[in-house]
């Protein structure tokens, strides 16, 4: 017998195998982190002396600081959502509706008697999600932090010299200038 309204002592087998990956993905990802005493490195700055210099300090800076440029821009990101305390409110409703919905959700949906399928869930949400994100100032909010976050990047990746870097991976390197 189901009994509705209760909460579980344990979570479902679906939901730990989803928190072991989310940890296994943030952890390899932050693994590849730098130090960032190697990125603040105020000694290592200084004007390129032309413009292939310039775009091959961005692209090596990009390719070995990428984590930590992430780090950077989610939280410029949210530092300019901080000052927009109503997209803020709204976001954090949007993925509220997204993981009650969508992620948390083992049942079917049922209304009135009508099951409605996950593919419906998702367009549904999806819609609302982009409707609501260009009828409010949420989207404009979010691209002037991301355009912050990414002229930080570019200015870094510009004025850091890339003589101390070293690489592991070259090919990541070759790859990225091809």
């Amino acid at each position: 017998m189901t009994t509705y309204g209760t909460i579980p002592t344990e979570l479902p087998q679906q939901s730990l195998s989803l928190i072991v990956q989310a940890r296994e993905f943030l952890g390899s990802g932050l693994g590849s982190r730098r130090k960032w005493e190697d990125m603040i490195n105020i000694r290592a700055l200084n004007l390129p002396p032309n413009v292939n210099e310039a775009v091959g300090r961005i692209r090596t800076n990009i390719v070995f600081f990428k984590t930590n440029y992430v780090i950077v821009v989610l939280f410029l990101l949210l530092l300019t959502l901080f000052f927009h305390p109503t997209s803020l409110v709204i976001i954090v409703v949007i993925m509220i509706a997204w993981f009650l919905q969508y992620f948390l959700r083992d049942n079917p949906l049922s209304i009135y008697g009508f099951v409605i399928d996950r593919n419906m869930i998702i367009t549904v949400l999806t819609l609302f999600t982009i409707a609501v994100f260009f009828l409010t100032d949420v989207m404009s909010n979010i691209m002037s932090g991301i355009t912050f976050g990414l002229t930080v990047v570019l200015a870094h990746g510009f004025f850091r010299t890339t003589d101390d870097l070293f690489v592991g991976d070259e090919k990541d390197i070759n790859a990225s200038q091809c």
